[in-house]
């Protein structure tokens, strides 16, 4: 989150500097008789339930995909334009709430992790996280006052939305991931901005209450851009994407 040069030095820069789904055949004729699956049950080939198939990878070949179609690349654009709308007055704002309110500033962290998540959420694809999350600070360098480091810083909290997916290899897509990517981001981010915000300075429990702030943030985010992904979807949004 940044602000003017002239104001004070990107707090959150300053951090991440310091730290980026064939059905089976019927059955052959002369067979017994058809059995019908219970409800919810999936196919011969994909014997789980709807929702398990809808979090599994999209691969080839037991590998995932680290094409992007053009389809693909528009949606990603399209969602780091989005992006880098909503992070440009964000900037400004954090940046100032920073010189007087930082534990009010912290709260727009969860900011940061919202167009990426919207993407790994309804794309369901390797490192489309790290793209959305790279042309939105492409998006906000003119706006931000710090130049291309709006870039990095970007990148920066996109890595943590990546990072749980890239454990388990873009396999599997299970919610938990993306608040465990925030979970993470959530604790290490006080951590490297300890100077920036001079925690030292303050008691015990407004430390606790800083990172409580920041864990809350990162995590409203993150359902935030679940939900928002979510009704995407339904909405007809990457649901004809290429697979």
């Amino acid at each position: 989150m940044s602000g003017a040069d002239a104001v004070r030095p990107n707090p959150y820069a300053d951090a991440s500097a310091g730290a980026g789904v064939p059905v089976g055949a019927g059955a052959p004729v002369g067979a017994g008789p058809e059995t019908h699956p219970a409800p919810g049950a999936g196919s011969e080939t994909h014997p789980e339930s709807p929702s398990a198939v809808q979090n599994r990878p999209r691969t080839d070949g037991g590998r995932p995909r680290f094409r992007f179609p053009t389809a693909i690349l528009l949606t990603c654009a399209a969602l780091g334009v989005a992006g880098g709308i909503l992070l440009a007055p964000a900037n400004w704002i954090s940046t100032l709430l920073f010189l007087g309110l930082p534990f009010v500033s912290v709260g727009l962290a969860g900011l940061w992790l919202l167009p990426s998540v919207i993407a790994l959420r309804l794309l369901r694809r390797p490192l489309v996280g790290l793209l959305v999350g790279l042309l939105a600070g492409l998006v906000i360098v003119p706006f931000s006052g710090y130049g291309f480091s709006s870039v990095a810083t970007n990148v920066w909290w996109a890595a943590f939305t990546e990072l749980p997916f890239l454990f388990v290899l873009w396999r599997y897509w299970g919610t938990w991931l993306h608040y465990l990517g925030a979970a993470i981001v959530g604790i290490v981010y006080p951590i490297l901005a300890w100077t920036s915000f001079n925690l030292g300075t303050f008691d015990l429990g407004l430390q606790i209450t800083f990172f409580a702030i920041t864990l809350a943030s990162c995590l409203g985010g993150t359902a935030l851009g679940i939900l928002i992904a979510d009704r995407l979807r339904r909405a007809g949004v990457g649901g004809r994407l290429p697979r």
